[in-house]
């Protein structure tokens, strides 16, 4: 078993750590989610910075190599550790619903992989590596936002009461592959196969939307009954944000898509974009504000670091490029200032909650128990 070995010199003896995959869940891969969405943020901002494009590729990179380790980590997990796997999903819904995370991190990193790899390992393979990822990631998404409404009905026991934000992360993953997949409309033969990838991905996203719709008005009513979520899932208010965002993206993806695959769906489409687009953003930003302030409130009271720290991150990343899609169609500068701000408020939270990641772990407060 891994080691990990922490030198104190000011208190004498070394610390040492022993890693334990155990404990080791799916909501782990919203490290690799929030890092690439910041790689994609870099490339889907509308103004160009010196050194963003640079950036942006370093993410690709770091989300890609926190990928490779977390899919060899959770496959020992799967192989050494089954019972607990097991009960992840079958016996806990409070980490049952995290499985929405792994199909998302796989499709943010194969388009970040298209959008920012593609200068780094050549066109070709960044084209390959994305249809895979896109391929196996919407699959995975497709599966979890079914099984998980089916868990919920057929095993575990629920209340409505129980409800919190982290009852969208399923509902979520299908628009993610919908709001990804146009971009590989371009590289897919013409005519059936580039319509059947418009066709289905507006499928994806009118279930994953209608899912949603569904569900909030639940977690909001159980918020609202209950007086709030408990300390340590206060971070959890900004996955709301996760389905506005990446819904206005997958429209404007769409549209561009339509334009290419089904022309005579693109007018149709470019007006469905903006003028569904303004005021999703619009609900977006209010809710920001009001998990921004429920979260202000808690870390004055003292929120310790825990995971849940990284749904500061993709939620916030999928408003960058929904304003960032309102910015490239309407060419209005404010949605400009807005992404650009947005991704300014990523940049800023991604390094608190990787640092804070980093220290937890080398200090032995994260998947580590004392030898």
């Amino acid at each position: 078993m891994a080691t990990l070995t922490v030198t104190r010199p000011l208190r004498g003896t070394p610390r040492v750590h022993r890693l334990d995959l155990a404990q080791l869940g799916p909501n782990w891969y919203a490290v690799v989610m929030g890092t690439a969405i910041v790689a994609n943020g870099a490339a889907a901002l509308p103004v160009r910075l010196p050194g963003l494009t640079g950036f942006g590729e370093l993410m690709w990179a770091l989300s890609c190599v926190a990928l490779a380790a977390l899919l060899g980590a959770r496959g020992r997990h799967l192989v050494r550790h089954r019972a607990a796997a097991r009960a992840q999903l079958l016996d806990n819904p409070a980490t049952a619903v995290f499985y929405g995370c792994p199909p998302m991190a796989l499709l943010a990193v194969g388009y970040a992989t298209l959008a920012l790899g593609s200068r780094v390992i050549g066109s070709g393979p960044a084209v390959a590596v994305d249809a895979v990822l896109w391929t196996a990631g919407t699959a995975y998404a497709l599966a979890v936002a079914a099984g998980l409404p089916y868990l919920m009905i057929t095993r575990f026991r629920l209340a409505a009461a129980q409800a919190d934000p982290t009852w969208l992360l399923p509902t979520v993953a299908p628009v993610v592959a919908a709001a990804l997949g146009p971009a590989l409309v371009a590289h897919l033969p013409v005519g059936a196969w580039q319509a059947a990838m418009v066709y289905g991905c507006y499928a994806m996203l009118g279930a994953g939307v209608l899912a949603t719709a569904v569900l909030l008005p639940v977690v909001l009513a159980a918020l609202l009954r209950g007086g709030g979520l408990a300390p340590a899932l206060t971070p959890c208010l900004f996955l709301v944000l996760g389905p506005l965002g990446q819904s206005t993206t997958a429209t404007h993806q769409l549209a561009d898509a339509a334009a290419t695959a089904v022309p005579g769906l693109a007018p149709a489409a470019l007006a469905f974009a903006e003028l569904s687009g303004v005021p999703v953003i619009g609900v977006a930003l209010l809710w920001l504000l009001v998990a921004g302030a429920a979260n202000l409130r808690a870390l004055r009271a003292g929120l310790p670091f825990s995971m849940t720290w990284w749904a500061f991150t993709f939620p916030v990343g999928t408003c960058v490029t929904g304003a960032a899609a309102l910015a490239r169609h309407t060419g209005f500068p404010g949605f400009t200032v807005l992404a650009t701000g947005l991704y300014v408020l990523l940049v800023s939270a991604w390094a608190v909650a990787a640092t804070c990641t980093a220290a937890a772990l080398a200090g032995g407060r994260l998947l580590h128990r004392p030898a």
